[in-house]
């Protein structure tokens, strides 16, 4: 019985948590005329697909943008991050627990406070409204948060694992390519992962400093529907449910990666 009523708790919350997801979908397949329903309809009743229609005539660019600005964040992250964590966990240089914890402090920032910072030097360096400075904008949160679960992870790796690989003649860059990075996939798509939900899904960075650029990421051109006498909610709605469908997939094939990576490091034998 208690089991009963624990699954029907679960089960409900689950709903109430997901019902804006519904609703979105709901809406985008719901017309003009139909928005301001009074009770709201919660079926789409004589749906429409002028809002999916709006998707593919005007989205794809903004969708393009953001899934090359994700893989680029992904890539500059991972270079980044990999290497560090490594140094911090295996080579132990001096200062490092005084580094993890700026990493830490780092992550704290608001996130408009670092847009500030950053179009006052892309300004001087003439890259406002350009792809590579909003992946280097959007790696400046990811690294910090991918040479945390880097070093987590590379901590619990067996030091007897490195030093065969040492007394089989490889060097330390050696050592970390050939035999660090490959167990630690768990971490790298933990981080890989992150750093794409983050690029795809930024607001702040891309309106400060790629708002009036050619190559404006997915969340820009959401709001590019949003005035004062214009408000295509169908529209706006279709593009999020597309826009979330990659972030799902991604979630769906990485949560066993995922929860490894995040874990890792938290017990010690």
């Amino acid at each position: 019985m208690k089991r009963a009523v624990m699954t029907a708790v679960g089960l409900a919350l689950t709903a109430v948590m997901l019902f804006p997801v519904y609703w979105m979908i709901n809406v985008s397949f719901t017309r003009d005329q139909n928005m301001r329903a009074d009770p709201p309809h919660l079926f789409p009743v004589d749906g429409t697909i002028e809002g999916y229609r709006a998707v593919l005539d005007q989205q794809l660019p903004y969708l393009g943008t953001s899934l090359l600005v994700g893989l680029g964040t992904v890539a500059l992250t991972v270079v980044l991050a990999a290497p560090a964590g490594y140094a911090l966990a295996k080579l132990r240089p001096v200062g490092g627990g005084a580094l993890s914890f700026v990493l830490l402090i780092a992550q704290m920032i608001p996130g408009i406070i670092m847009a500030m910072g950053f179009y006052a030097i892309y300004l001087n360096l003439g890259v406002l409204n350009s792809v590579p400075g909003l992946i280097l904008a959007d790696s400046t949160i990811a690294v910090p948060f991918g040479v945390l679960i880097f070093t987590a992870f590379m901590s619990g790796i067996p030091d007897e694992l490195m030093q065969a690989a040492v007394v089989d003649g490889a060097g330390r860059l050696r050592t970390f390519w050939s035999v660090v990075l490959p167990v630690s996939r768990n971490a790298i798509v933990t981080v890989s992962l992150f750093a794409f939900l983050w690029a795809w899904s930024d607001f702040i960075f891309a309106s400060t400093l790629d708002g009036g650029g050619d190559h404006q990421p997915i969340t820009l051109g959401i709001y590019q529907y949003i005035g004062n006498n214009n408000q295509q909610w169908n529209a706006i709605m279709a593009t999020a449910v597309v826009a979330s469908i990659p972030a799902t997939i991604l979630l769906i094939i990485a949560q066993r990666y995922v929860a490894a990576g995040v874990t890792a490091g938290a017990i010690k034998d």
